[in-house]
C-alpha cells in the first residue's frame, strides 16, 4: 500500500488526484490532505479516504475543520506551520497542487526528506528553480512533473539523450481571448476571462490562461526543470489542446505527446510512474478530429510571454518577482481595480523597480531570500496597482 499526501486537495488538480485514488482505494494510505476555505469538501474527502491528517491553510478555520471531522479519527491542524509539518510526514508520493507561492515551502520540505514530489505547482520552480533543483540533487529526491506540458516533455524524453535536444515546444490554447480584436481586451470582464475554451480549471488559472501568464510561468518552469537554455524553448498556439508539448532532436525528429485535455492523464502518469496504468480518460478518434492547427503567439496580445522570456534570461530572483507581481495583478483584476491589459503592465513595472532597487541577479539564493523578495514584490505591485486604480 502506497502512502500518499495531497497538498491542495480541494482544487481542480487535487480533486482529479482524489478521483484516481478513489478508483482503487485499497492501494493507498492517505497520510495528509490539505486545503483552503472549502472545509466541507476537505472534511468529506478526509473521512472517505480515512486520512491521518487534514490541514486548512487558514488558521481561523481550524475549529470549523475540527467540528467537521469530529469522531472521524483524522487529526486536524491549520496554518502555514501545519502545512510544513504535514509535508515532513513520511509519504511515498506527494502531490503539490497548492496554488501560488504558498506551495514552495511544503514542496521543499518533501524534497529535503528525499521524497517523491509530483509537482503541479508551477510557482515552486518559477520562484526558486535553482534552489529547488540543488535540493533535489542534495537529498536524492524525485521530482515528477504534473503540468500537462511538462509531463509531455518528460515522457517524450524517456530513453533519450538530453544532449540531443534541439528545441522544446510547449503548446497553449490561447485562452478565452485568442480571437478577440486587440482593442476589445481593455474592456474584458472577469467573467469573460474566467471561461476556458477547452479545459475545466479554477478561476485563477483560467484567467492566467487568457492572459498567457500561465504559459509564461511554464516557459520558466521548462527552463528550470529540464535545465535547458531559454532560446531552446518555444510556445505555440494550438487551439485544439490535444498536443501538449513536442521535443525536437538534433536529427530533425519531433516527438509529440498527444492526449485529451484531461488533467487525470498527467496526474495518473505521475501517480503510477514508472509504470503506465489504465486511466479513465477519453481515447482520441483521430479521424473525427480531422486536423490539428498551430500558430505563433501574438506578443501584442500576450505580453506576458515577452516578459517571461526576459525573466528567463535574467535569472536569479527575477522569477520570484514575476510570480509575486502576477499574483497581485491578478487579484487586482478580479477585484475590478485594474483592467485586463493592466496586469502585464503591473508585472513589468514591478520587475523594473525591483531590479533597480535591489538587483535580482543572485545565483546562490536561499529560501529566506526568496520569501523576502516575494513579500517585497507584492508590496511593490500593490503600490503600482494603487497608482493605476
Amino acid at each position: 500500500m502506497r502512502r500518499v499526501s495531497i497538498f491542495g486537495a480541494t482544487g481542480s488538480i487535487g480533486r482529479n488526484t482524489i478521483d484516481l485514488i478513489d478508483r482503487d482505494p485499497d492501494a493507498y494510505d492517505v497520510v495528509a490532505l490539505t486545503g483552503g476555505r472549502n472545509i466541507d469538501q476537505l472534511a468529506r474527502d478526509a473521512r472517505r479516504l480515512r486520512a491521518d491528517l487534514a490541514v486548512t491553510c487558514h488558521p481561523e478555520l481550524h475549529d470549523d475543520l475540527r467540528e467537521a471531522l469530529a469522531g472521524s479519527g483524522t487529526e486536524v491542524a491549520a496554518g502555514p506551520e501545519a502545512l510544513r509539518e504535514a509535508a515532513q510526514r513520511e509519504a511515498d508520493w506527494v502531490m503539490s497542487a497548492i496554488v501560488g507561492a504558498a506551495g514552495l515551502v511544503p514542496g521543499l520540505e518533501v524534497i529535503r526528506r528525499g521524497g517523491t514530489l509530483a509537482l503541479a505547482n508551477k510557482e515552486t520552480l518559477v520562484c526558486a528553480g535553482a534552489l529547488v533543483m540543488r535540493e533535489v540533487a542534495a537529498h536524492g529526491a524525485r521530482l515528477l512533473p504534473v503540468d500537462s506540458e511538462h509531463s509531455a516533455v518528460f515522457q517524450a524524453l524517456i530513453g533519450e539523450d538530453a544532449a540531443a535536444i534541439e528545441r522544446i515546444v510547449i503548446t497553449a490554447s490561447g485562452g478565452a481571448f485568442r480571437d478577440w480584436p486587440l482593442d476589445r481586451l481593455a474592456r474584458a470582464t472577469v467573467a469573460e476571462a474566467s471561461s476556458h475554451p477547452n479545459w475545466a480549471m479554477g478561476q485563477r488559472i483560467t484567467i492566467d490562461s487568457a492572459s498567457m501568464f500561465n504559459k509564461g510561468l511554464e516557459l520558466i518552469e521548462t527552463k528550470e526543470f529540464f535545465q535547458v537554455a531559454p532560446d531552446l524553448i518555444e510556445a505555440v498556439i494550438h487551439p485544439e489542446s490535444l498536443i501538449h508539448a513536442l521535443v525536437g532532436f538534433n536529427d530533425g525528429a519531433l516527438m509529440a505527446h498527444v492526449g485529451p485535455p484531461d488533467m487525470r492523464h498527467a496526474i495518473g502518469f505521475a501517480l503510477h510512474w514508472p509504470q503506465r496504468k489504465t486511466l479513465p480518460v477519453e481515447r482520441l478518434d483521430l479521424a473525427k478530429i480531422g486536423q490539428l492547427t498551430f500558430r505563433a503567439p501574438d506578443l501584442a496580445r500576450y505580453p506576458a510571454l515577452r516578459i517571461a522570456r526576459e525573466v528567463m534570461e535574467a535569472g536569479g530572483l527575477s522569477g520570484a518577482v514575476f510570480n509575486a507581481a502576477k499574483e497581485r495583478a491578478l487579484d487586482g483584476f478580479i477585484a475590478g481595480r485594474i483592467g485586463f491589459p493592466d496586469m502585464a503592465a503591473v508585472v513589468e513595472e514591478t520587475l523594473t523597480r525591483m531590479s533597480a532597487d535591489t538587483g535580482l541577479q543572485i545565483a546562490n539564493f536561499d529560501l529566506d531570500m526568496v520569501l523576502r523578495i516575494d513579500a517585497d514584490a507584492r508590496r511593490t505591485a500593490d503600490e503600482i496597482i494603487d497608482e493605476r486604480a
